[in-house]
């Protein structure tokens, strides 16, 4: 455990505080073991009582799927702890438990793995964006665009498509190609389609065992509802509006840790069911440090609670952010920023005037 002392934010550098939490990313095993146990066991209850009741017509069992999406969203959480390695000591122990959790999240793991790395190494770097990302775009570079191309990126940004379509598209199809890495050879199409083949086989088994309808209409609904919380909890631990974007030359990996991802300070049970992946800003920090050592970091560091803080009505508020403003450094919404424009401009062609009457007059 690192000595309790809590530094002033303003004298600590981020790069600090990233060796600093660096003491808590040594993982339990039996502590991983038993989370483990408490996520997926309650999850195959779930499902088993909820197909053995749609089986002999008792339709109201849809409703499990409900909690069942909770438990598959821990479950991921804890499939992305195995990914950074801070689970198990071993590695082999880490890869082989997210495998198999891959067949519960739709999500093959190893290809997963390493586009995740990709999210970590180039957060909040404006020239390193795309992929594992919500694309954002700035001010600048969307009023540049064509009419066509920014009403493709509004409808992008729409919420029915970032949190309706886009969870779907992602879990359901996407990840069933090695996206972003397509012609990097033949390794991440094997771990891919390997993955794809066993999620197969669980869910021919599921059909089999207890029938196409019964089978899908709990299974269905509950990967769709985990998808889109999932993909809520992503958007909102970086699209927040005083969150860090850089361009290179000032872009620091420390500080884009610290300040451009959220602290998402969810009640009890959501943090449970979230494995306190909102305590973000401390995960990019030490991406090694196991999500049931999260709560150790902010007692022992109570200041790191006020970097980034977010209640969940306050995140609400976060979906009609849109556009990064460089010179105010924040996210702005559409209108906002087209206000900004107009101010700007006029401030420009203001100066512009007052620079034009005070120049040579003819005689």
């Amino acid at each position: 455990m690192a000595q309790s002392v809590d530094p002033p934010l303003e004298d600590m550098p981020a790069k600090s505080w990233s060796k600093i939490v660096a003491h808590y990313r040594t993982p339990g095993t039996v502590r991983s073991l038993v989370e483990i146990l408490i996520t997926i066991v309650p999850l195959v209850v779930l499902w088993t009582f909820g197909w053995i009741a749609l089986e002999r017509g008792q339709w109201w069992a849809i409703v499990l799927s409900v909690p069942a999406a909770g438990f598959i969203v821990r479950l991921f959480m804890i499939q992305h702890d195995c990914g950074h390695g801070s689970m198990f000591k071993s590695r082999a122990a880490n890869d082989w438990v997210g495998r198999v959790i891959g067949l519960f999240t739709l999500t093959p793991y190893s290809h997963w793995r390493q586009s995740h790395g990709v999210h970590h190494a180039t957060s909040g770097n404006l020239d390193r964006r795309g992929l594992g990302d919500v694309e954002v775009m700035t001010v600048e570079e969307y009023m540049a665009l064509p009419l066509r191309r920014r009403l493709l990126y509004r409808l992008y940004r729409h919420p029915l498509v970032l949190f309706g379509l886009a969870p779907a598209y992602l879990f359901f199809l996407q990840q069933r190609l090695p996206v972003g890495f397509m012609r990097a050879g033949s390794g991440p199409w094997i771990g891919v389609m390997g993955a794809n083949l066993a999620i197969a086989g669980f869910i021919a088994a599921g059909v089999y065992l207890f029938g196409p309808a019964p089978f899908l209409l709990i299974y269905i609904p509950t990967m769709m509802l985990a998808a889109t919380i999932g993909v809520w909890l992503f958007y909102v631990q970086h699209q927040f509006e005083r969150t860090s974007w850089a361009r290179q030359p000032d872009w620091n990996p420390h500080d884009a840790a610290l300040y451009g991802s959220s602290y998402y300070d969810l009640p009890a049970v959501l943090r449970w069911f979230t494995a306190n992946i909102g305590v973000h800003h401390v995960h990019h920090l030490n991406s090694r440090i196991p999500f049931y050592r999260m709560d150790e970091v902010l007692r022992d560091f109570p200041r790191l609670r006020d970097i980034g803080r977010m209640t969940l009505g306050e995140s609400f508020a976060t979906v009609g952010l849109s556009l990064w403003d460089s010179q105010t450094r924040r996210l702005v919404s559409f209108h906002e920023a087209e206000r900004l424009i107009r101010t700007r401009s006029a401030r420009s062609g203001a100066k512009g005037d007052v620079a034009n009457s005070q120049g040579p007059h003819p005689a």
